[in-house]
């Protein structure tokens, strides 16, 4: 886990045409998505497709994810971040200090880490997209990080956030964000925002686990 300092981002939609300000206190937050391995050892569920300590875990809802987070930090001797209801809702748990999907604001702050353009770095240098995985799921930690040390927040897999993406409009819809290994250039970038429902499983999508700051 990377310690990711405090701060302020500025997110937008560009649907909308809306942008706000969040400020961002300090959490934790992996350096690299969670792996099929992590998330065959954790759960017990393997993903889609052969077990691998470098592959990242695609095809895993939002819902899998949540369950995931409260198993490993159940795994870990931690309190749970989440409660899960028998209708399926899921309420965040205030003073618990378990493992959790990153908001939408922690997961842009980080992948800025502190730039201000559309990427961190020339793509083809931090990111695995159309033009350059050969049509294949690459594997993670293989491009350059960015600033703070995380790897492959554009590219490789679209990453699950905590957040509703516009419940007025899409109800339970979820964040996602970063852009996936079969996107064009343009998904990859830190502003873009992707929405699906919490019971999806696709092959682009995967997510990485972040923390609060201890106390």
């Amino acid at each position: 886990m990377v310690d990711i300092p405090p701060g302020q981002v500025t997110l937008s939609d560009r649907r909308t045409q809306r942008s706000w300000s969040v400020e961002v206190g300090p959490y934790q937050l992996a350096a690299v998505p969670v792996t099929r391995w992590q998330y065959a050892e954790v759960s017990g569920c393997p993903t889609d497709g052969a077990r691998s300590d470098r592959l990242p875990a695609d095809s895993v809802s939002w819902d899998e994810a949540i369950r995931f987070c409260n198993a490993l930090s159940e795994r870990s001797g931690m309190t749970p971040m989440y409660r899960i209801g028998d209708d399926g809702a899921v309420d965040r748990v205030a003073a618990a200090d378990g493992y959790r999907l990153p908001t939408e604001a922690e997961w842009e702050y980080a992948c800025r880490a502190g730039t201000t353009g559309p990427r961190y770095g020339r793509l083809d240098d931090i990111a695995w997209y159309r033009e350059n995985s050969d049509g294949r799921l690459p594997e993670v930690g293989t491009k350059q990080p960015n600033a703070w040390g995380l790897a492959d927040m554009l590219g490789t897999v679209w990453e699950w956030c905590w957040d509703l993406y516009d419940p007025d409009v899409y109800g339970s819809y979820r964040v996602l964000r970063g852009g996936g290994w079969f996107d064009a250039h343009w998904s990859c970038r830190a502003s873009v925002r992707r929405r699906s429902h919490p019971t999806v499983r696709l092959d682009d999508i995967g997510f990485r686990i972040a923390r609060s700051a201890p106390c």
